[in-house]
């Protein structure tokens, strides 16, 4: 028997003449032959084949075709010069209708029957150990000298014909400093997988316990550890039980069919990957392109500015609208609040900058296919009922919103509004918005910029947002201008130190992400034009899609309309007058929001992040 020594350095031919022989003592192919790619192996009558070739395009991720063979075929002239597909895995599985029937060193016995079976070759994640290795980043599994931890996981995968299964997903344990690079270093290569499709709490892929892999060993973290999760080929295997073929082939998980191609033929992904936390609890990480983060990060510039020369500047914290966003389009369900009724003596109080960018964001929410409400004041039911349909009416919305309203009714009223029977595991939410909604100070009042006590028109909507920070999987964003509005919480001491009034009229309710602008419907406009930039970027779209499934960019036709445009937010801005909807900073019925003109102010913010 050979020792596991020298097979690193080993050539591929001599390898696969090695396993051809039986000679190897150890258990999978994990770290050998570095640089060189390996693959999954599933061999299926020639009936099935068409069909899970197009199942493998369908899901390129997990089933990276590298080769399909003519029925018969023992050989892969592409991917190797002298190979066997009888002899040159470590092991295989035989599966016969769906049931797994046994381990074999060999097929060579079923050589008659393979006559009319055709091998799929598939790209394998031991391929990119060693670009990883390269990057400084330790692989736990070759460390501690066992296979490579596999997971079935609740992500479906796209089907076709009798071929439907979960994705399968190997996990590596990667130091939290080095998530970026190990996304770096894996992305270029498709062929093996490419990025990672999850980073953070496996309960997210639903898999339960990291200790028990459904395939391969359990393999350890070390502490400052984050498991990343990638596509794994395995998924072809449960495809082969799922469709219960009467007889088939496969490699035993861990144990690949070693290429002579070396990894250095990649295919490229738009941009450079970059690697961000959105959530605590779970632990959640995100993926987007340079090129899109960047421009998110001048949306968030451009709003910035300060008209009113407030001070806001002070309150900015750079990044938050990315990460905000980021949160929001890995959100199922929305739910959003808005309504500063400053015009105390007016009747409606309501001012008109909040709405429209809660609308903005609803449209582009909707045309993503989330699920989004609206929850408000009592009060003003039916004026947000008149302002959702002329919503529909101009074009802004798809459909209607539904309208809800909150009262505390008993201690645990937030809960049971927010979950399923008052159930933390079951939220009927994921993301919360709050944008230029009145935000409870430290007192426990709600203040105006002047410092008047509003309390009496507001309802407690806070506490949804206090609620939500002890639900796991629930993040919120507060959008404001003056650091009074819910979610501000998190800049509090620099309102109380920078904005006029701040040390009695700051909120003192955080969100987990503070976006802030010089108006905030700026910030609306903001995120509406973020989450697009978002869901048209390749390397996001794939990690939101667990790389299963089509890329979503021929859908940009259908998102591209529900961005704002001068012309919807005017007609807009018009009926908000028409309802007797006032402005900000002056109570005027005019043509402005926050005492500034809608023509050449507003306007050309729009045009701007547009």
């Amino acid at each position: 028997m050979l020792l596991t020594g020298g097979l690193k350095s080993l050539l591929p031919h001599v390898l696969r003449r090695i396993i051809r022989c039986n000679r190897l003592n150890i258990s999978n192919t994990s770290g050998m032959a570095e640089g060189y790619k390996q693959a999954n192996i599933v061999i299926l009558h020639k009936s099935l084949a068409d069909d899970f070739e197009k199942f493998c395009h369908a899901n390129d991720g997990p089933l990276p075709l590298l080769y399909k063979s003519q029925p018969g075929d023992w050989k892969c002239p592409s991917l190797s010069s002298d190979s066997d597909i009888r002899t040159d895995c470590l092991q295989y599985r035989k599966y016969e209708h769906g049931a797994y029937t046994g381990s074999l060193k060999s097929l060579k016995e079923y050589s008659e029957q393979l006559k009319d079976m055709v091998t799929f070759y598939l790209g394998c994640s031991f391929s990119f150990e060693k670009a990883v290795q390269k990057a400084g980043i330790p692989i736990r599994n070759v460390e501690q000298k066992c296979n490579v931890s596999m997971y079935k996981t609740s992500v479906p995968c796209y089907s076709v014909s009798t071929f439907c299964c979960n994705l399968v997903v190997t996990m590596r344990p990667i130091p939290e400093s080095k998530l970026e690079a190990a996304v770096l270093a894996t992305s270029e290569l498709k062929e093996a997988h490419g990025a990672p499709v999850h980073i953070g709490d496996p309960g997210l892929l639903g898999i339960q316990d990291l200790s028990k892999p459904d395939y391969g060993d359990p393999v350890h973290l070390h502490p400052g550890d984050i498991p990343v999760f990638w596509a794994c080929g395995v998924t072809g295997v449960e495809a082969v039980i799922n469709c219960r073929a009467p007889l088939a082939f496969t490699h035993s998980p861990g144990c690949m069919f070693i290429t002579d191609l070396k990894n250095d033929n990649v295919r490229s992904l738009r941009g450079v990957p970059q690697v961000h936390c959105i959530s605590q609890d779970p632990l959640h990480f995100s993926i987007v392109s340079a090129e899109a983060a960047q421009k998110i990060n001048t949306l968030e510039t451009l709003i910035g500015i300060d008209p009113g020369d407030r001070g806001i500047i002070h309150l900015q914290r750079q990044g938050e609208l990315l990460r905000a966003c980021l949160a929001m389009s890995h959100a199922r369900s929305v739910l959003i609040t808005t309504g500063f009724p400053t015009h105390f003596s007016y009747e409606p109080p309501e001012e008109n900058d909040g709405p429209p960018g809660a609308l903005a964001i609803a449209a582009m929410l909707q045309a993503l296919e989330k699920e989004v409400a609206i929850v408000t004041d009592q009060r003003v039911m039916d004026l947000n009922k008149k302002i959702i349909e002329e919503a529909v009416q101009l074009g802004i919305l798809k459909k209607p919103i539904p309208l809800l309203s909150y009262q505390k009714e008993s201690a645990d009223s937030a809960l049971m509004f927010l979950c399923e029977n008052g159930n933390a595991g079951r939220p009927r939410f994921d993301h919360l918005i709050a944008i230029e909604r009145a935000g409870m100070a430290a007192d426990g009042n709600y203040y105006n910029a002047r410092k008047v006590n509003i309390k009496h028109l507001v309802d407690p909507i806070d506490e949804l947002f206090l609620a939500a920070q002890t639900i796991p999987g629930v993040t919120t964003t507060g959008v404001g201008d003056g650091g009074n509005e819910l979610g501000m919480g998190k800049v509090k001491d620099a309102v109380k130190k920078h904005i006029k009034n701040g040390d009695v009229i700051a909120c003192d309710v955080e969100a987990d992400f503070t976006i802030v602008a010089g108006v905030s419907n700026w910030g609306g406009y903001a995120v509406a034009c973020a989450l697009y930039a978002l869901r048209t970027c390749e390397i996001h779209d794939r990690y939101l899609r667990r790389a299963v499934g089509f890329p979503q960019a021929p859908r940009k036709g259908l998102w591209l309309p529900a961005l704002p445009s001068v012309t919807k937010e005017e007609k807009l801005l018009k009926t908000l007058v028409h309802l007797g909807v006032r402005s900000g900073k002056t109570a005027s019925l005019e043509m402005e929001v926050d005492g500034l003109p809608f023509y050449n102010t507003h306007s050309l913010m729009i045009e701007k992040l547009l």
